[in-house]
């Protein structure tokens, strides 16, 4: 793992799709720390989909649950039609994502850890940029299965 982007590649553009302003604040900050720029910071589900048209995000941190409800489904779907946009789901309740992932590769768990966090950067990075990963999965992470 190379830490955040180590200088070495552009940062990435990331749209964090939370309601709890605590937790998106934390992640804006350690997103920042990695060297990355959140572009934008959305609690509902119409104010992430708006954001993730506007903003142009790299990559989406998705809740499942948001201010208007268990929303954070449609709103992957919504970004990751998107080819542009990698989703990833970062929440409590796995449970609710669908088989299909809703078109996000994969989830981090939370409480999520500024490891995990960071390498899932690096490796969507190193996808953005045509290289092989440098790792699989790191633990707290599970990719979408295969189609």
């Amino acid at each position: 793992m190379r830490g955040g982007n180590a200088g070495t590649d552009a940062a990435l553009r990331i749209l964090v799709v939370e309601d709890e302003v605590l937790i998106a604040l934390e992640l804006e900050c350690l997103l920042d720390d990695l060297g990355h720029v959140t572009v934008g910071i959305a609690g509902s589900s119409t104010e992430a989909i708006a954001l993730g048209r506007s903003a142009t995000p790299d990559v989406a941190f998705v809740d499942i649950h948001l201010v208007d409800g268990p929303t954070g489904v449609e709103v992957a779907r919504a970004l990751s039609a998107d080819p542009r946009i990698t989703v990833v789901f970062m929440t409590a309740n796995a449970k609710r994502i669908p088989d299909d992932f809703a078109g996000a590769i994969g989830v981090i768990a939370k409480p999520y850890s500024e490891r995990v966090v960071a390498s899932i950067l690096d490796w969507v990075a190193d996808r953005r940029a045509g290289r092989a990963p440098e790792h699989g999965a790191p633990d707290g992470f599970h990719f979408a299965p295969a189609p």
